[in-house]
């Protein structure tokens, strides 16, 4: 799979098509600092970290217990 980004107003988000399933999939990471406007990655990582916790404390079946999936930020290195 090959990372194809997409443009939201003027912000770059990190996307890869699955063919098998036709599905899309995003880093929820590059979409809350779009709209959290954080400043860089680890600002966002660290809101989502944050959020999950709160989601899970308050009994929320919004975050499935899952994997996290690792996506490269485009020049190699994974985020």
């Amino acid at each position: 799979m090959q990372i194809q980004p997409a443009i939201f107003e003027t912000h770059e988000i990190r996307r890869v098509y699955d063919e098998k399933t036709e599905t899309w999939w995003f880093p929820v990471v590059d979409i809350i600092q779009i709209l959290t406007q954080s400043s860089d990655y680890q600002t966002a990582r660290k809101y989502w970290k944050v959020l999950k916790g709160r989601l899970a404390k308050e009994g929320s079946q919004l975050v499935p217990n899952c994997y996290q999936l690792k996506m490269t930020a485009g020049v190699g290195d994974n985020l």
